[in-house]
């Protein structure tokens, strides 16, 4: 961002069975984050008389302070464009990195949803909140929205190792934690950076993952049977639609654990029955033993 410039186990699919590298929503925001900043590059330097094209898309759709030009669409319009080509990369390869498996996980529409919303939450804390502290500006960038993306990656998969320079691993957690830090401590700078748009994506994030049912300590949506007040009156916490499920069976869950312990007491009735025939021969064995050994010999073949 720069000035003038039931969560638990989840499944989740292969490569080969609908895991994409560009879902969507990822897809569709690189494709008009690019178109915009190349719109502008190509179409800002045409001119009529002393009027510049840029200016007017700067004036019109980058987000202007309250009484300085200020319009309630510049709210979502700011975060599709950008001050510089660096600003825009690094910008959409995070948006990328995080938000292309936050995607898989929440689905489309939603992920879609959480992110204008902390775009949203971003701009709005840049209005009201970063003039107290800093002198701000026309601001624009995707970064208010791709900090609430951030979040919601540490939130959701706290432990995932996160290669910093390609080279050292940190937790996806501890990363995030050091990145809201570094914010905070960036308050009052003049460094031109709005860190108060990256606070305030970063925290409608958090709240919308809280309203949403995140679980602390979890990594999964609470939805589906154990909606909560957030899901049922906008049913973005859905993560199904009953009516396409009303010819599906339900599905038989093992207990693992249950699994051993059959395992362990099958493996010890096989080592019985061969002490018996060391003692006494094959012709020692009831049917049920020759049963189970027949059995146990067609596995090991």
């Amino acid at each position: 961002m720069a000035y003038n410039n039931r969560y638990g186990n989840y499944y989740r699919p292969s490569f080969f069975g609908g895991f994409q590298f560009f879902p969507p929503v990822i897809k569709t925001l690189l494709i008009s984050n690019a178109a915009v900043f190349l719109g502008i590059l190509f179409l800002g330097n045409f001119r009529i008389g002393d009027f510049y094209f840029e200016h007017f898309f700067y004036q019109a759709f980058a987000l202007w302070p309250l009484g300085y030009g200020f319009g309630f669409w510049q709210l979502f319009t700011y975060m599709f464009m950008h001050a510089n080509f660096t600003h825009i990369l690094f910008n959409m390869l995070a948006l990328w990195m995080f938000g292309m498996e936050l995607e898989h996980v929440m689905g489309s529409r939603k992920f879609l949803i959480f992110y204008l919303l902390c775009g949203f939450g971003g701009g709005l804390a840049n209005l009201l909140i970063a003039p107290m502290f800093t002198s701000v500006g026309p601001t624009v960038g995707a970064s208010g929205a791709v900090y609430g993306v951030l979040l919601a990656f540490g939130m959701l998969f706290p432990d995932r190792p996160i290669y910093v320079y390609f080279l050292l691993p940190i937790k996806a957690k501890y990363f995030v934690v050091m990145y809201m830090a570094l914010e905070i401590f960036s308050i009052g700078s003049m460094d031109g950076i709005a860190h108060f748009a990256h606070l305030g994506g970063a925290l409608v994030g958090f709240l919308y993952l809280v309203a949403d049912g995140y679980q602390f300590g979890s990594s999964y949506y609470t939805s589906g049977e154990g909606e909560n007040m957030f899901t049922r009156f906008t049913g973005f916490g859905r993560r199904r639609n009953d009516e396409y499920y009303d010819d599906v069976s339900d599905a038989k869950i093992y207990d693992i654990r249950n699994f051993h312990d059959e395992q362990k007491k099958h493996q010890e009735q096989i080592d019985d029955i061969l002490d018996k025939i060391s003692r006494n021969g094959y012709q020692s064995l009831t049917e049920e033993e020759k049963k189970i050994l027949f059995e146990a010999s067609k596995k090991l073949n």
